[in-house]
């Protein structure tokens, strides 16, 4: 077996907890700064209507993206258990079936959102004014969205296989290639929304070439052969009931996103859409390093799971959920704290900045308690349960989010609105919980040994 693989399975686990997480965290952290970048430098050179038809082409986004976890996050937890069970040869046909999967997803969706564009992004709250720049962005994302996939997908398979860091490298590359590109495009050259998104591709088409050269490089304990990409159902159907949860997950996303900006141009117009824009990247940049977390974690659990060494999963289930609440909380008081000047760093329009500043402050409220729930979540997909994994993402994202966020604005107008977000997450939360136990207290009594090397 390969060292880095064995690893898995021997080494300290909160050393290994920390040394698979902290380059998910940073990898993340880079890989969803282009969000940031794109929107500081649009609200600020082009401006605030260019942020709300930006803001109103996140649905069409979150679709492209849920397409790339499907694959992605569902081939990286299987190569994960095949590492685990020694089973190399099955690992790189996974592999191969998923960049197969990917290019094929990535030409069907695209080619079908582009046909559909402006009634789709009509249908997703655009008004006459925010639409050209809606159209401008995404039109030109969704021609590159093939990079995206690979880049995306593929990624999470050199974490899945033992090399975090090489994938924190490359997500650290794309964003610094297009922090650069959107000061050239937007900046200097004044190229506007399609400069932003250009330099987006660009971006995305680099880190794309550096993963697939990993897969055919002596670096990787996986390799890409020409006689894995040999399209299997089995491998097929099993990424896909992996991948499923986080594929609903953002798919959901997407619906919900749609149902904010409907409730925001009611209540608050192209203002309002604007700020959730802003609030929304905010709020998954800041809990970017838990899901780092979840990813880091994902290889540990699954290879112990695979090897059948219960302890190992625990304590690693038990650290993560400790340290991805702790950054959630640091991060809650951070935004309460200093909600307006981060509003202001995006935009100069007042009435957007405070509608932003109003509007984080409530939709944030329960921060400290989504760590815990992004965590227990995706611990099951990491052990093969894709369908309970699902229900719980969906339990904040739909079941509990979605009827709140219809009936509150009645009673509470644009607040109702905000004030959907944490009450949703508060209670997801609490069901996650007694799922998580009731399994944990299922693993058989003589697998869940102390582990002398566990702390």
């Amino acid at each position: 077996m390969d060292e880095r693989a064995l690893q898995l399975g021997e080494k300290k686990i909160n050393h290994l907890l920390w040394q698979f997480s902290l380059p998910a965290i940073i990898g993340m952290l880079a890989n969803s700064s282009y969000m940031i970048i794109n929107r500081l430098f649009v609200g600020n050179v082009v401006g605030a209507d260019a942020i709300s038809g930006m803001s109103v082409t996140m649905p069409i986004s979150l679709i492209v993206m849920a397409f790339g976890m499907l694959v992605g996050i569902g081939a990286g937890a299987m190569i994960s258990i095949r590492l685990g069970q020694k089973r190399y040869e099955e690992a790189e046909h996974i592999l191969g079936n998923a960049l197969f999967l990917l290019l094929i997803i990535a030409i069907v969706v695209s080619g079908v959102l582009l046909f559909w564009l402006d009634e789709l992004l009509t249908a997703f709250g655009a008004s006459p004014d925010i639409l050209p720049y809606g159209r401008q962005f995404i039109s030109i994302i969704l021609l590159g969205s093939v990079f995206q996939h690979i880049a995306f997908g593929l990624g999470a398979t050199i974490r899945s296989e033992g090399n975090p860091r090489i994938s924190m490298n490359i997500m650290l590359i794309n964003a610094g290639l297009n922090v650069v590109l959107d000061f050239v495009f937007v900046y200097i050259l004044g190229l506007g929304m399609p400069g932003t998104a250009v330099a987006t591709v660009i971006s995305q088409a680099v880190s794309a070439s550096l993963v697939i050269r990993h897969f055919l490089s002596p670096a990787s304990v996986v390799k890409l052969r020409m006689k894995s990409l040999r399209l299997s159902k089995p491998i097929i159907l099993s990424i896909i009931s992996i991948g499923i949860a986080p594929f609903a997950m953002q798919l959901v996303s997407s619906f919900i996103v749609i149902l904010f900006n409907q409730g925001l141009a009611e209540y608050g117009g192209d203002s309002a859409i604007g700020a959730f824009g802003i609030i929304y990247t905010i709020t998954m940049f800041t809990l970017m390093p838990v899901i780092g977390i979840s990813q880091g974690l994902q290889p540990i659990v699954g290879f112990n799971y695979g090897a059948e060494n219960f302890a190992r999963v625990k304590e690693s289930l038990k650290l993560a959920i400790l340290y991805a609440t702790f950054i959630v909380s640091l991060g809650f008081v951070s935004i309460q704290a200093f909600a307006g000047p981060i509003m202001a760093a995006f935009t100069s329009e007042k009435e957007l900045v405070q509608l932003g500043t109003h509007g984080i402050r409530i939709f944030l409220l329960c921060m400290p308690v989504i760590g815990f729930q992004i965590i227990s979540a995706n611990f099951f997909q990491a052990i093969g349960q894709g369908l309970t994994s699902m229900f719980l993402n969906m339990l904040r994202q739909v079941i509990f989010l979605i009827p709140m966020l219809l009936i509150f604005p009645h009673f509470f107008h644009l607040d109702g609105i905000w004030l959907s977000s944490p009450v949703s997450d508060f209670t997801a939360s609490m069901v996650t919980a007694v799922v998580l136990f009731r399994h944990l207290n299922k693993l058989s009594p003589k697998q869940q040994q102390i582990d002398p090397e566990a702390n």
